[in-house]
């Protein structure tokens, strides 16, 4: 499998060489409430992010009525209550969608979203979300993969909560429809330790699947993500709210506003010291490399027709005139073709 090295989403063309692509993830975090939606978005702007997302579903397509919820959901809302009734309390409707992308129109945000089911999916696709995130709970669903993919769009694909071999299947389901794919390491509780980061699996994609890779992040505060982006994470999704203390599945695990903003800063420097992976002198470099470097000079008066040698010539500090030491090698042997006074600049003419 090859995947494309370079995908645009929207105006973003996110690629090996590109700057990080930054989500800021709303998840439910807006609680239903569409003013918390738009000042999420509001928040998401201001902090510098590319994307703000969201996530679509319709309950009744997506689970059981009698499920409970998972183990960190219980501890942040009604234990009691099931995660369908959650769920159901927490969906976005198709105008109020429509009313959120044209909202980030309006702030220069892209607008994303994980849809959870097909018909989500359908009505994402037909309201022009440029991009489809695909969730962990999901990666094993052949099925919806396939689904997805069909739509031609470019698809973030969260791989938590599986092993390597499940991985490669999914890409594989994927791969014959769609080549625009980055995979995004991620570690499916909210929070997770910091053992259980395991951002090492960046490079491991990599290696295994010749693939754009970036890193959801449910670490703690800012994290792990500058990190991740250190060993070429290009897509970094942190979610984020407005209030740590609403009742809400995801907002104890999410930063709060400057916590965002701080996370954007932070990657965009990290952005700056990887720099191109080009060894060159810098621009700041080139006066100090000619005030430092070495060439080499005559230790010795020498005479025409003797040779350079190594009792003869040495290496000096020149401002960058004559010959560079790293030539020395070539130097010795040659015939000088005039005569040369101690500290005299060598030169081959």
């Amino acid at each position: 499998m090859k995947f494309n090295k370079s995908i645009f989403i929207n105006d973003r063309n996110i690629n090996l060489e590109s700057k990080v692509f930054v989500i800021a993830e709303a998840g439910v975090n807006h609680n239903g409430d569409m003013n918390l939606a738009r000042q999420m978005i509001d928040v998401a702007a201001e902090a510098g992010a590319d994307a703000v997302k969201f996530q679509a579903f319709k309950a009744e397509k997506l689970i059981l009525k009698n499920i409970e919820k998972a183990p960190y959901q219980k501890k942040t809302t009604n234990s009691s209550e099931s995660q369908y009734d959650m769920l159901k309390r927490l969906e976005v409707t198709r105008e109020q969608t429509v009313q959120l992308i044209e909202y980030c129109k309006m702030k220069k945000i892209i607008f994303l979203s994980t849809p959870f089911e097909q018909a989500s999916l359908d009505e994402l696709d037909q309201l022009g979300v440029p991009a489809f995130k695909v969730a962990a709970t999901d990666i094993t669903n052949i099925q919806f993969l396939r689904q997805v993919a069909e739509k031609k769009k470019p698809i973030i694909l969260s791989a938590g909560m599986c092993y390597l071999e499940e991985v490669e299947k999914a890409l594989k389901a994927i791969y014959p429809i769609n080549r625009d794919v980055i995979l995004l390491q991620c570690t499916a509780n909210y929070p997770i330790q910091d053992t259980e980061a395991n951002i090492k699996v960046i490079q491991t994609f990599k290696d295994a699947f010749d693939i754009l890779v970036g890193y959801s992040d449910h670490s703690q505060g800012i994290g792990a993500s500058p990190y991740a982006v250190a060993i070429g994470a290009k897509v970094i999704e942190k979610h984020f709210t407005l209030d740590k203390s609403m009742e809400g599945p995801d907002h104890k695990a999410s930063v709060t506003p400057e916590e965002l903003r701080q996370l954007v800063s932070d990657i965009r420097r990290v952005d700056k010291y990887l720099g191109s992976g080009i060894k060159m002198p810098s621009c700041s470099e080139q006066l100090t490399r000619r005030s430092l470097q070495k060439c080499i000079v005559a230790s010795k008066e020498i005479k025409r027709g003797m040779k350079f040698e190594a009792e003869n010539i040495v290496a000096k500090r020149t401002n960058g005139e004559g010959i560079s030491a790293l030539y020395y090698d070539n130097i010795v042997g040659e015939t000088a073709k005039r005569d040369f006074d101690i500290d005299d600049i060598i030169s081959l003419d």
